[in-house]
This record gives structure tokens, sequence and C-alpha cells, in this order.
């Protein structure tokens, strides 16, 4: 086994059991710790070093793209098109652990012209955008199918979402029940409150999702199969 491949290897365990650990605590308690993040990318960076020392860097235009991406990711999450601080700093992360396009063995299946750190981002928003149909077989089982709201969550008593990680879906304006895509705070009790105050009982909410959950899964296809966005493309075409 080359240095190249042993490096491959290890960029893949710590991504998965960090990303892993992280999916955990953001399951429990929607946060992740600092440390991972500081872990990941002192890693990638000490695997960088070993790989100049040795020779094994094949394109080193893929180290531009690292700044580049970190900083793609914080206007995303400037803007708020990444909602959570960890998922941004996950991506950054994972930027400076794994740079480059691994080969183990005859993996990835399918690679792209992309940058490896884009595609793993790229992957866990194709995995992320799976949840909406999965959310409307989930309520057209349970026989409660009300557009858009089954597309994006579930109905649920406002005592039980008091108790859970969810956002409400519904807003109350003029008299008249509102979509809400995205929650005006983290803290949600003053507007179930308000909910609860205008005569609902059972309202549509969405579960805080982690997107580390996508981007997990993301890393793991991107290791895997490849640039999943890429093979739709090219596909279509």
């Amino acid at each position: 086994m080359d240095i190249s491949t042993t490096l491959d290897i290890i960029r893949l365990a710590v991504g998965t059991i960090i990303l892993g650990y992280a999916c955990y605590t953001d399951l429990k308690t929607r946060t992740a710790p600092n440390i991972l993040w500081i872990i990941m990318g002192s890693t990638g960076a000490v695997l960088l070093i070993i790989q100049f020392i040795t020779g094994n860097i094949q394109n080193l235009l893929y180290l531009a793209f690292i700044p580049i991406i970190m900083i793609v990711v914080y206007i995303l999450f400037y803007i708020g098109l990444i909602f959570g601080g960890a998922d941004a700093k996950a991506i950054m992360s994972l930027a400076i652990l794994c740079p480059f396009w691994p080969s183990l063995f005859n993996f990835p299946q399918h690679p792209s012209m992309m940058p490896f750190p884009w595609t793993i981002f790229s992957n866990s928003i194709v995995i992320f955008l799976l949840i909406p149909p999965s959310f409307l077989l989930y309520n057209a089982i349970k026989r409660e199918v009300e557009f858009p709201f089954a597309l994006l969550g579930y109905k649920m008593d406002i005592e039980e979402a008091r108790k859970r990680f969810v956002w409400p879906l519904e807003k109350i304006v003029d008299g008249k029940r509102k979509l809400v895509i995205m929650p005006e705070d983290f803290d949600t009790s003053e507007h179930l409150k308000e909910l609860e105050e205008h005569g609902l009982k059972r309202i549509w909410v969405t579960p805080k999702v982690p997107f580390m959950i996508p981007l997990l899964i993301g890393f793991v296809l991107a290791y895997t199969y490849g640039d999943i966005l890429f093979s739709i493309v090219d596909y279509l075409i």
C-alpha cells in the first residue's frame, strides 16, 4: 500500500469518526463542539505536510480551492443559506482534511472535475433535497397531506412540539395561517404560545434536522460513489 492510499484511508477514517460524533451531539443537543473542527483541520494540515514531504501531491492547483471554498461557505452562512455555524465550520475543515480526490482501490467510482471538498458539499445538498419527498410519503401514509406543509414537515400537538427539536411551520398573520420556512429565533417557545393563543392545538412542524447528517452521508458517498450531482448532469446531457 503506497503512502497516498494510506493518507486517503486516514482522511476517510478521521472524517467519518468526527462527522459521526458531530451528528450524535447535534441530534442530542443541536450543537457540535468547536474542538472537532480544530482536530479535523489540524489533522488535515499534518497530512498535507506529510504528503508534500513525501512528494505525493499530484496537483497543487487543488490547494488553491481550500481558501476559495472557505470564502464561499462563509458567504453562504452569512446570507443564511447555511443555517448552522457548526455546518459551515465542518465544511471548511473538510476542505483542509480532504483537498484532493482520493484513490482507494476502485473507489470513488464516479469522480469529476470538481474539487473534492465541493463534491462532498454538493452530495450533501442532494441528500438534503430527498427530505421533502420523504415527508410527503410519510404524510400520505398518515393521510395528512396539505401543501406546501406536507413537503416540509408533519403535524404535531403543540404540547409535544415543546418537548421536541422542531420548528413551527405556521404563523398567524391577520387571522390567517401562513407558512414559515425559516424560524425567526432558535427558541420557539413564544411562537408556540402565540399559536396556542389562537386556538390551535395541532400544528405543522418541521424537525430541526442537523445538516451534519446529510454532510456525513455526502462525505461517505464522495469516497465511494463520487460526484452525485455531476453524474446526474452528465446522464441528462
